[in-house]
């Protein structure tokens, strides 16, 4: 039992990249498959596809790297609220991640979305992860 699913989905993504794998399968959930989203719509993954098995269903990721130096487009995934210590925090106490190159994605009262469109929607929440 996982007592962390955001962080497994992390270390999973982390862990595969790390070990050079081109995708990497994730258990699904409803977050997970925002999370997955939102990360396709910034550039930080290839593609993704959600399949339905006779549990919960698998989320596969196809990781994206440089094609010459063979980095991978995620250069870190870093949770930041965690089931013991609870982040919340207001539109106007956004902190910029990596200078405004990254983004933090934040789980709020209108759903899972990143910092910037909080920010444009006047909705704080918790903040889940810092992605650069």
């Amino acid at each position: 039992m996982v007592t962390d699913p955001i962080a497994d989905f992390l270390t999973r993504i982390r862990n595969a990249q790390r070990a050079g794998h081109r995708l990497v399968e994730i258990p699904a959930s409803n977050l997970k498959k925002r999370l997955t989203e939102i990360l396709y719509e910034k550039g930080y993954i290839l593609k993704y596809k959600f399949e339905d098995d006779s549990k919960q269903g698998v989320i596969k990721i196809a990781l994206k790297y440089d094609n010459l130096t063979k980095e991978p487009a995620i250069k870190t995934l870093e949770r930041v609220s965690r089931p013991g210590l609870r982040q919340y925090a207001r539109p106007q106490d956004f902190r910029r991640v990596k200078n405004g190159l990254g983004i933090a994605i934040l789980s709020t009262s209108r759903g899972v979305m990143t910092d910037k469109e909080a920010k444009v929607q006047q909705v704080g929440g918790e903040v889940l992860c810092h992605v650069y």
